[in-house]
């Protein structure tokens, strides 16, 4: 990686009208206005998703969070005020006038910003409310001012209330027309999991066969063997003489219905995964352009796909670099949150629809990575402590996955909700008395009840198990991957209960209960258990992480799992990274997750950059090759024959970019703070734009320099090679920033 040395020039500041030193100004214009308010972490409260369905507050103390408008560099919120109304009835297609105050903050001299916590009079189940904010902000030039009052924010409560409760959108359903078919079939360009809608023109009652599919084959929609995945569905339709428009959903799949699967909303009904379609029993002189001559038995007037899947913005975030594969990648990875969000819920893909940890974990870091929306990924988390899967590292990464929920949202109350679930996830129970555990032994009933599991859970490392995915690994009583996850799992528990001991507290060090107790113990445990993996796992003779105890097979599995949990002394790292980097994607092309953030941990962008942008058989791009529109499960079909077209646990890009090759990453909850680290490898340039809770980061890295703006509200520590070869940290406030190199070595 080239190294360079960079200086500082910061950019002209955001105009500010009207400051007088020392005196509170309105700020005017929309840039002098809060914006983006969010009901527990939920913006689009007030959006009629349709026959009335909206977003609705399941809280009876929600949190309120806002971004703080740009008024200059180094703007921070030093004071705010919400002012709550309940609204007159106006029924369930909208909301009704004011009809009087609930709640006054009065001035709350504070820079929150992010879940900010209601303490007026416990919300009502079934009413319609509504509120405002106005802030006070400070610059770093000095200025004092006042912003005006933001736009009303109305929600819904739930029928039924608790103090805290996550809250859902209905899902959205998009309505796409295609008018152009080529030898009969129908491409809606990308899949999608919805059904059609046909108007037909028919000459007298008839009947046609409707097909869908992921694919083709030989210029027709591929009919695939029974071992694969890939979506081919064939509907019957009657329909009546005369002009008629008809609702065609795909046969009921018994794989996907089971009792595991999460099911579809009533208001859904059944849907697949598909982009293609054609219609047989149909002449061929009719066309969409209208309906067909008399003599025609049947003719289509308009096709149309209806599919559903959970509102997010998807032009909220952005990337661009010089690298027009990698380009690609990134746009097939964002693309695939939309469609594999059709159950509001994360599942694995459509051949089973069940939720999985570590493909939630995928999905909720790219989701991260393209909108400030956070409830589908909480929700999801939700889910899989009630309903956990059978792998033992899944099991772990549910605690990551909430330590992440709280990083991103700066919201700690799903923490304190599921804490008992949370430490019972962290296997502590099948710790030995060598400080490490094992799943070989001491799956009580009691144990398994305590993580909502009536059968026992077993060792995964990567699937499939065909010595190639999993690169060989030698499992044994002792398994270095899943213990390298228990250490990691100790440390975020420890840090949770910090988090939770310090509500409320001024002075944690003189804090006594459960959590600050649990803490303790954590911390404890987790240094006690780092020893015992070292001591039972690392080779220092050849300086590699090996499978289990007395095993001397050293896969790309264990070690780049220790890169990334932390378990390896900072002199360590270059050879178990040069490791990792030889062994190549030697897993799984949802296992390639691990492998990405371990390079980028080790400060192996350049290796990381390669890997994404692999043009051979496992690759992402082996993925567009094929002509998918979705990543895939698998590599490629010759490798996992039964695979889903349609598995977001396949989007690894999706969130190494933002986080890995871009470096931007929260260091305090809900981006107070956020980290600058790129590592862009051998590329001319990218840029992205990256939103978060307190506003999107907009950031740009070419071969001359960085541009950074910082949105209101927030610091960034940029981390950048300097003449000795080490990093050096420098902290800027929001704002415009520009980064020059001088020097390169």
């Amino acid at each position: 990686m080239k190294k360079i040395l960079l200086c500082f020039a910061v950019c002209a500041a955001l105009a500010v009208t009207m400051v007088s030193c020392g005196k509170w100004q309105t700020v005017g214009g929309t840039t002098g206005t809060p914006s983006h308010l969010r009901t527990d972490l939920m913006e689009n409260t007030d959006v009629n998703y349709g026959k009335g369905r909206y977003a609705v507050i399941a809280s009876s103390q929600p949190n309120f969070s806002w971004v703080v408008p740009p008024a200059g560099n180094g703007t921070v919120q030093v004071a705010y005020r919400i002012v709550l109304d309940r609204l007159s009835v106006a029924g369930p297609e909208g909301f009704g006038t004011v009809n009087g105050q609930v709640w006054d903050s009065g001035w709350v001299e504070s820079a929150q910003s992010v879940a900010v916590p209601y303490v007026g009079p416990a919300l009502e189940p079934g009413v319609d409310y509504g509120w405002t904010v106005e802030l006070r902000l400070n610059t770093a030039s000095g200025r004092h001012l006042q912003t005006s009052k933001s736009a009303y924010k109305r929600f819904k409560t739930a029928v039924a209330l608790k103090e805290y409760a996550t809250p859902a959108y209905p899902l959205e359903a998009k309505t796409e027309t295609c008018e152009s078919p080529y030898n009969g079939i129908y491409d809606f360009k990308k899949a999608a999991f919805g059904k059609l809608r046909l108007t037909l023109t028919a000459a007298v009652d008839d009947s046609v066969t409707v097909i869908i599919g992921e694919r083709l084959k030989d210029g027709r929609i591929e009919h695939t063997p029974r071992v694969s995945s890939v979506v081919y569905d064939e509907i019957g339709l009657r329909v009546k003489a005369g002009t008629n428009t008809y609702v065609v959903e795909p046969n009921r799949d018994g794989r996907n219905t089971g009792p595991m699967a999460v099911p579809t909303q009533d208001y859904v009904g059944v849907v697949a995964p598909f982009r293609f379609c054609s219609i047989e029993g149909v002449s061929e002189s009719g066309g969409p352009s209208g309906s067909a001559p008399a003599s025609d038995r049947l003719a289509i007037v308009k096709v149309e796909r209806i599919s559903y899947h959970y509102p997010f913005n998807m032009d909220a975030a952005s990337f661009r670099c010089s690298n027009d594969s990698l380009n690609a990648i990134w746009d097939l990875c964002h693309y695939s949150l939309e469609p594999c969000s059709f159950l509001g819920i994360w599942v694995d893909g459509n051949r089973e629809r069940i939720p999985y940890e570590y493909d939630a974990l995928i999905a909720q870091l790219c989701h991260y990575g393209s909108d400030a929306e956070y409830s589908i990924d909480r929700r999801t988390i939700e889910w899989l402590l009630a309903k956990p899967t059978w792998p033992t590292e899944w099991i772990l990464y549910t605690v990551e996955m909430a330590w992440n929920d709280y990083m991103w949202t700066g919201d700690s109350r799903a923490l304190k909700a599921g804490y008992d679930i949370l430490k019972a996830h962290s296997l502590d129970a099948l710790r030995k008395g060598n400080g490490l555990i094992s799943t070989k032994q001491g799956q009580t009933p009691e144990f398994l009840a305590g993580i909502n599991r009536t059968g026992a859970i077993s060792d995964i490392v990567d699937w499939p198990h065909n010595g190639f995915e999993d690169d060989g690994f030698v499992y044994s009583d002792f398994n270095a991957v899943v213990n390298a996850l228990y250490y990691r799992t100790l440390v975020r528990l420890g840090r949770i209960a910090e988090v939770l001991a310090r509500e409320g507290a001024e002075n944690y060090a003189a804090l006594t209960g459960r959590y600050a107790a649990d803490a303790a113990f954590f911390k404890t445990e987790a240094a006690e258990t780092r020893l015992a993996f070292r001591d039972a796992f690392f080779d220092s003779a050849r300086g590699l992480v090996c499978d289990g105890i007395g095993i001397d097979h050293a896969s790309l599995h264990s070690n780049m799992t220790a890169i990334l949990c932390g378990l390896l002394n900072d002199d360590e790292v270059p050879a178990v990274a040069d490791y990792v980097e030889s062994r190549g994607l030697r897993c799984s092309i949802f296992g390639a997750h691990n492998m990405l953030e371990s390079l980028y941990a080790a400060g192996r962008g350049d290796a990381a950059l390669k890997l994404m942008t692999n043009p051979g058989l496992r690759g992402w791009y082996n993925g567009l090759r094929l002509g998918t529109t979705i990543t895939l499960e698998a590599w490629d079909d010759s490798f996992k024959p039964n695979q889903d077209w349609n598995h977001i646990a396949g989007a690894a890009p999706g969130n190494a970019i933002p986080f890995g090759l871009m470096g931007i990453r929260p260091v305090e909850p809900g981006f107070s703070r956020v980290e600058i680290r790129p590592q862009i490898g051998d590329l001319e340039w990218a840029e992205m734009t990256l939103p978060t809770i307190r506003g999107s980061i907009q950031m740009r890295v070419d071969g001359n320099s960085l541009s950074l703006t910082v949105p209101a509200n927030m610091q960034a520590d940029i981390w950048l090679p300097n003449a000795r070869g080490t990093m050096t940290r420098t902290t800027v406030g929001s704002g415009s920033h520009r980064l020059d190199r001088v020097s390169k070595y």
